[in-house]
């Protein structure tokens, strides 16, 4: 499939429409959770369940600054796509909606934190992460030529599913640490330096099989990079955590980068 113009449909100016409705109700609710419009920001939710320190896989709160990109970029994104030039892109006809499907996911987890429960928070958080999966899967089969396209479709994407991909673990091992008998607590290193092997080979399978996209990597990197500085210098502290979540992170952003290099050099001149 190519990504020419072709002749406009009345579906394509409904999708235009609803990518930008979808990005728009993202935008209200992360606004919601940071505390605007009457909600309470997010890292005090859960009775702190989501915070920093919480547990020994969450992040520092620097790290949550990786959204102001994913956010910049869906925005952008969203803009792009609504111009008259774009509404027949075969592209965005097939990632179009699969795009306004994680936005709208992506605002609901936050408004299942405001109001529901840490159960359901974990729930929704699996939810967005699937439909990550499946767009960045369209978009792989459909490659794309334009670089304001890579950056502001494969990129926004590729960074927001690597994202999530940590952030189901931290969100899982947050309810996992309020449901876990109190026995666990002398494990919870060990169960912690597991779960970032876990991480770890999810991040490589993940660069396996998108020929070495960068975005999920250097997401899920930046994000482990913080769970090694939070545990190193904040509570709770594990020294040994955090030299794995370091090692881990350089492990999910060095895979991609060698495919990437190795995929360069096969390429026919």
């Amino acid at each position: 499939m190519t990504d020419e113009p072709r002749t406009a449909r009345p579906s394509d100016t409904v999708r235009q429409i609803g990518v930008i409705a979808a990005v728009v109700f993202m935008i209200v609710a992360a606004m919601i959770g940071v505390g605007l419009f009457g909600g309470t920001n997010v890292r005090e939710l859960q009775g702190g369940a989501l915070d920093a320190d919480a547990t020994l896989l969450a992040p520092a709160r620097p790290a949550f600054s990786i959204w102001s990109a994913i956010y910049l970029l869906t925005i952008g994104y969203a803009i792009w796509q609504a111009l008259p030039s774009q509404r027949f892109r075969e592209r965005h006809r097939a990632a179009g909606w699969p795009v306004a499907l994680t936005a709208v996911l992506n605002g609901l987890w936050l408004l299942t934190a405001q109001w529901l429960t840490l159960p359901l928070t974990v729930v929704a958080i699996a939810l967005l992460l699937v439909a990550l999966g499946y767009t960045l899967r369209v978009l792989q089969t459909m490659p794309g030529v334009r670089i304001t396209g890579v950056v502001l479709l494969d990129a926004s994407v590729g960074l927001h599913l690597g994202w999530v991909a940590l952030a189901t673990v931290a969100n899982v091992t947050a309810w996992l640490t309020v449901i876990a008998p109190a026995e666990w607590a002398d494990a919870g290193e060990l169960i912690a330096v597991i779960v970032l092997v876990v991480v770890g080979v999810i991040g490589v399978a993940i660069a396996w099989i998108t020929n070495g996209r960068l975005a999920p990597g250097l997401a899920m990197g930046w994000g482990l990079f913080w769970i090694g500085v939070q545990r190193s210098t904040g509570e709770p502290a594990s020294m040994t955590v955090a030299i794995a979540a370091w090692v881990v992170a350089f492990v999910v952003v060095a895979v991609p980068l060698v495919l990437t290099v190795m995929r360069a050099r096969t390429a026919p001149d």
